[in-house]
């Protein structure tokens, strides 16, 4: 009996209080400004790395699902013919669209080899271009992979100060008083954590397809060069086209 009536006593005297992200925030219902600064920066950076992950996916997707249909360009007689049957505003219909406008103006120069050059330079400013626009937004990424843990640590730093100096003001440094405030602060490391990690790993698979993407611009950008050079003769070794199903024979 004596036990059990200890063990209530020790119940009846410990602290009641609720420990979480609500509290990190809002310490004795005070807003700690910081901390909601850091959660909102935070978020924001979230928002912003997941808006791209998407977006830069679709934009891959579509690019790649585009290049299923060079064999059909390649099989047109002329690229002209071949450029109508790709996609308008797609990144291959642009590379064939310049190295056309930049076959209409060598004939101007009289050297060849400063058309080869004005060729191959105009072939090469449309490939990097599509490549740019593939890299926008991944920089944010890397910038939110790289800072995000840091600004996590940073509304920590200050959340575990503003705990230390409550704890002093209040002249007792018992475990309840300690752990829940340094405890809470902490979470705004993880929340830290929480958005950088994401954000790296989008950015290095992003990078390996637009790396894929950049292989294939520029093995189609060659093939064009060599077929504008050779007026038409030289083309990529295409698979067969598939046969046309015969039509039944009436009886």
């Amino acid at each position: 009996m004596f036990i059990y009536a200890l063990a209530a006593a020790a119940g009846a005297a410990a602290p009641q209080k609720s420990f979480g992200i609500k509290e990190a925030l809002f310490p004795n219902g005070q807003p700690n400004w910081i901390g909601i600064a850091t959660l909102v920066i935070l978020a924001i950076m979230s928002f912003g790395s997941f808006y791209i992950l998407f977006t830069k996916l679709m934009e891959q997707n579509k690019i790649m699902g585009q290049y299923k249909n060079i064999g059909t360009f390649w099989r047109a007689p002329t690229l002209r013919e071949g450029a109508a049957k790709l996609e308008k505003n797609s990144a291959w219909r642009q590379i064939v669209d310049d190295g056309i406008a930049a076959e209409d103006q060598h004939g101007k120069m009289t050297d060849a080899m400063e058309a080869h050059d004005w060729l191959h330079g105009s072939l090469a400013r449309s490939e990097a271009f599509v490549n740019a626009r593939l890299a926008g937004g991944l920089p944010f990424l890397a910038t939110v992979g790289a800072t995000a843990p840091f600004i996590g640590l940073f509304g920590t730093v200050v959340g575990i100060y503003n705990a230390l100096i409550n704890i002093g003001l209040a002249g007792s440094a018992s475990i309840d008083k300690v752990a829940g405030p340094v405890g809470e602060a902490l979470i705004m490391t993880a929340l830290g954590l929480l958005v950088a990690v994401p954000a790296v790993l989008a950015y290095n698979w992003l990078q390996a397809r637009n790396k894929k993407i950049a292989e294939l611009l520029s093995g189609f950008s060659t093939d064009i060069l060599a077929n504008i050079n050779s007026k038409g003769a030289v083309k990529p070794a295409l698979p067969a086209a598939p046969a046309t199903p015969a039509a039944p024979v009436k009886k």
